[in-house]
């Protein structure tokens, strides 16, 4: 791997290359193994470079934003994971459109919205995300989805090509789009968003602060919402219907404020993390029929908790 090693470096210099980097201090979770290749790009070019050279050596790469809905395996991850820093950490506004980077992070896009008296991202406030990531995945809260607000999309494909799409191209759905079965990584997008009142803005924003304070175990590293919502059903009340409150495989933990929230307590490792996942899934299936599906994305390889550490 020397010669891609040599050839990532040419794409985006020495200093935005690292090896064997440990993705817990770039995932939530603050759990994960190391990955062979960690690369931040500083713009389209060099992004672009490093997809190429990924794909010429037949390495895997992975597209980080801010790490908040990813579990990285104990083992690690061979291949490369891309974060969109900097370069796409920007916002432009114009009347209430606002053309902004994949990097940049739901909570600021939302205070930038906010000071210029614009509304309908609230509710993203409190999402832990960034914007392309965001998109991926079409996050939401409260009643909000980013399907409400994206007008389109700058997006790269496998091959290095840059290109606009429109929304209805994304198939935005519940907590899934078409972006990673097309292979595109989000650069930047367009939000709508609606004229409205600065202090009716702020205070819908602090009371959303408020009831997530409250109800959402925020003191301890997680990765927000663990489980999908299954038709019908409400994820946490399920998980604590089926006994599983404070339920806990090693440091990682069934949280006892919300049971829809997996917590790391402290030391928890990847492998703890999904297994204590595996088992709330177990669980809920046998004696309720319904199957809980991750929401949280899985990348690398994990390793088996040790036996005993349930409880």
């Amino acid at each position: 791997m020397e010669r891609f090693l040599e050839e990532l470096i040419r794409a985006v210099g020495t200093e935005r290359v690292k090896t064997m980097e440990p993705m817990g201090n770039h995932v939530t979770f603050r759990a994960g193994g190391k990955a062979d290749y960690f690369v931040t790009p500083a713009g389209e070019e060099e992004l672009a470079g490093a997809v190429n050279a990924c794909a010429r050596h037949g390495i895997p790469f992975y597209i980080l934003g801010n790490g908040s809905n990813l579990l990285v395996g104990d083992l690690g991850y061979h291949g490369a994971v891309i974060r969109m820093g900097e370069a796409w950490d920007f916002s432009r506004f114009d009347g209430n459109r606002v053309r902004a980077g994949a990097g940049i992070l739901l909570s600021r896009l939302a205070a930038e919205s906010w000071k210029r008296s614009l509304a309908g991202m609230e509710a993203a406030a409190g999402i832990p995300g960034s914007l392309g990531g965001a998109l991926v995945m079409n996050a939401g809260a409260y009643g909000f989805e980013m399907k409400d607000i994206v007008r389109g999309v700058r997006i790269m494909d496998r091959e290095g090509t840059v290109r606009e799409i429109s929304a209805e191209e994304l198939e935005l759905g519940y907590r899934r789009s078409a972006i990673p079965e097309q292979g595109w990584i989000v650069l930047e997008a367009e939000l709508e968003l609606q004229p409205g009142n600065r202090e009716e803005i702020r205070a819908r924003m602090d009371d959303l602060a408020a009831r997530r304070k409250e109800k959402q175990p925020l003191e301890y590293p997680s990765a927000g919402s663990t489980f999908k919502r299954p038709e019908g059903y409400f994820a946490g009340k399920l998980i604590q219907d089926a006994g599983l409150r404070g339920y806990r495989v090693g440091d990682a933990q069934v949280s006892e404020k919300h049971c829809g929230f997996v917590i790391n307590r402290g030391h928890a490792t990847p492998g703890q993390i999904l297994q204590l996942c595996r088992d709330v899934q177990e669980k809920v299936k046998e004696q309720f029929g319904v199957s809980m599906e991750l929401e949280v994305r899985l990348l690398g390889e994990f390793e088996d908790p040790e036996e005993g550490m349930r409880s």
